[in-house]
């Protein structure tokens, strides 16, 4: 008795529609058992991309190793970007120690040199010795001036008190050319002052190419008075506008 048995695809596509028939004991299984081979080849051949198979310039990597190499990829990108950032920092901090030196060598070169700093304790020395000299010429001469009108005022003989008064007048004229050292000493203190402005220019220039002066505050140590003794109550003469100096009104108080 023939048996029918389910059509698969595969056998419509090449048979046909028409019904097959097989016998147990017949040619059917050899027939189905090749087409099931087919079926199993093909089913090989259309995974095999997948697994690894041949292609052009060498092999398809699996899924996983396809993800690997992405979560490979996007970690060496991050590093690239970070060490992009660290050099442009590091190029920062190059440019900035290159203009610091270069502050650093013009100061040198103009300002703390041997010869450039003695000037300046020269200058100095010139307007203490000068203001010296002519407070010493201004007493001597006022001192003169009082003995001769001192003496003015005692004496008669026309003669004498041209004499005294003759004297008086050349005191007079010493203490005017002793005031001359005021324009001197301006001089020599504007030199002075011209380098101090120079030295605060640059290093000014310095502390913005760190970060300005606050960024510079943030690191400097809290102010310590170290002085001993008397030195700590030396914190004169005032100046305009400083506060915590005694007036002459408030030292007047004190005795009234």
């Amino acid at each position: 008795m023939p048996v029918h048995r389910k059509r698969f695809r595969i056998e419509e596509s090449f048979f046909g529609a028409a019904p097959i028939s097989t016998e147990a004991d017949g040619d059917g299984m050899p027939m189905h058992r090749e087409i099931m081979n087919e079926l199993r080849a093909l089913r090989e051949q259309m995974a095999a991309p997948h697994r690894g198979a041949p292609v052009e310039g060498g092999i398809d990597p699996t899924p996983q190793q396809a993800s690997d190499a992405q979560i490979l990829l996007q970690t060496y990108r991050a590093q690239i970007e970070q060490c992009e950032k660290l050099k442009v920092e590091l190029d920062l901090i190059h440019d900035a120690i290159n203009r610091t030196k270069q502050e650093i060598a013009m100061l040198h070169g103009k300002s703390f040199d041997g010869a450039e700093m003695a000037k300046i304790t020269g200058e100095l020395g010139a307007v203490v010795g000068g203001t010296e000299e002519a407070t010493q010429q201004i007493l001597e001469a006022t001192e003169a001036i009082d003995q001769a009108a001192t003496a003015l005022a005692k004496v008669t003989s026309p003669d004498q008190q041209r004499l005294l008064s003759e004297e008086i007048q050349e005191r007079v004229v010493s203490i005017f050319e002793a005031c001359n050292f005021q324009d001197l000493t301006g001089q020599r203190i504007s030199k002075v002052m011209a380098t101090m402005k120079f030295i605060e220019h640059h290093i000014t220039v310095m502390m913005d190419i760190w970060g300005g002066i606050d960024a510079i505050k943030a690191h400097a140590p809290g102010a310590v008075d170290d002085r001993v003794g008397d030195a700590r109550l030396l914190n004169g003469p005032k100046l305009a506008g400083d506060a915590g100096h005694a007036s002459q009104d408030d030292i007047d108080a004190m005795f009234d």
